[in-house]
């Protein structure tokens, strides 16, 4: 995540709405990948023009549920005109019932974690593809809540991915409750974008790496992943970990099942990518280093002046983790990333890496 300032030159933030210091209407325009500072259209009351020099001279709608809902602060670029929604709104499937109770504060921070996850991959230039324009290959989501039952008992969503669905039960937006299940769990890290990025890494897989190229390699790192999921599930439940865990795996959950090891560190790479990138630009360490990974030969980086290898990379992690745990402890704090890369987890990092800059997503 980028840093950016408004017209006015005041610091504004990824999820803000509008500007402390002048007033100024802001929106994401994805057309640009900036956040902007919006001015209201003379000849019109429902387009914007943005202060942006690139983008000047174009006129930008407020998607439906920034206008209406207040979910959202991502604009609608000309080329999209005819749609209600933006292009990260235009891939739910389903929201919650915003009758009930705290449904609407619960999902607004849902849509806040999503936006988030699609700026990243927007960046990583990955097909983001909604069910309408890709019945078939596209993402959806469906944010659902526990259902109450008349015996006072409740019925529990599951988050998960199915055949370019996923689900996310919103309580997990509930910080006391995504809290009770982190430590019920025993997990060192719970958090809701982190929810989104391993269940992204699974309809991914499927895109990406199933029947393509890339599933020797994934089957030399990962496993196999013909192994029956079910009963692999069904062992990993009863028995736990194996007691090395840490010296093959970024995590107890990826001993799984090779689909799990791959979302698990799939969401770790973007944990990593994401991460250098707002270091870098608040000056957290002294270059840019945010993957490269489509600089072409004599050609500029997308990201910085000089492409940074992916050993670079992790390496200016390695450091700044170390950073951002200890400060995280001087304020009586957990860790913020309580995480060991150990060199068979750095090869699958290295592995995804490739992945997304030398694979051509399936369309089917």
């Amino acid at each position: 995540m980028k840093v950016y300032h408004c017209v006015c030159g005041q610091l504004i933030f990824f999820e803000n709405v509008k500007c402390m210091n002048c007033g100024r209407a802001l929106g994401f325009l994805p057309d640009f990948m900036v956040m902007s500072s919006m001015e209201p259209d003379s000849k019109s009351n429902t387009l914007w023009l943005s202060t942006e020099k690139d983008a000047e001279d174009l006129l930008y709608k407020k998607c439906q549920n920034y206008e209406k809902e207040a979910v959202c602060n991502w604009m609608i670029p000309p080329s999209m005109e005819k749609e209600s929604f933006c292009i990260s709104c235009r891939l739910n499937e389903m929201i919650p019932d915003l009758s009930i109770g705290q449904n609407r504060t619960l999902w607004a921070a849902t849509e806040g974690a999503k936006r988030r996850l699609i700026y990243s991959l927007l960046e990583l230039r990955l097909p983001v593809e909604n069910r309408k324009d890709n019945p078939y290959g596209g993402l959806g989501f469906k944010f659902l809540h526990n259902t109450l039952n008349p015996d006072g008992s409740e019925t529990p969503v599951l988050t998960g991915h199915e055949d370019g669905i996923i689900t996310l039960n919103i309580a997990e937006a509930d910080d006391i409750y995504r809290e009770k299940t982190r430590q019920a769990m025993n997990e060192p890290y719970r958090t809701l974008v982190g929810h989104f990025r391993h269940e992204i890494g699974h309809y991914y897989w499927d895109r990406i790496v199933r029947d393509t190229k890339f599933i020797d390699g994934f089957r030399q790192l990962f496993g196999d992943e013909r192994e029956d999921y079910d009963q692999a599930l069904k062992r990993y439940y009863a028995t736990g970990a194996p007691a090395d865990w840490q010296n093959r795996f970024i995590s107890v959950y990826a001993t799984a099942h090779p689909w799990e090891d791959w979302a698990e560190t799939w969401a770790h790479y973007l944990h990593i990518s994401d991460t250098l990138e707002v270091a870098s630009n608040f000056g957290l360490i002294s270059k840019r280093l945010k993957l490269d990974l489509h600089a072409t030969p004599g050609g500029g980086s997308q990201f910085a002046p000089k492409p940074k290898t992916f050993d670079e990379v992790i390496e200016a992690w390695a450091q700044l983790s170390v950073a951002l745990n200890s400060i995280n402890r001087s304020m009586g704090l957990s860790d913020i990333y309580p995480f060991v890369l150990s060199k068979p987890v750095v090869e699958k990092l290295r592995f995804i890496s490739e992945v997304i800059a030398g694979s051509e997503a399936k369309m089917v």
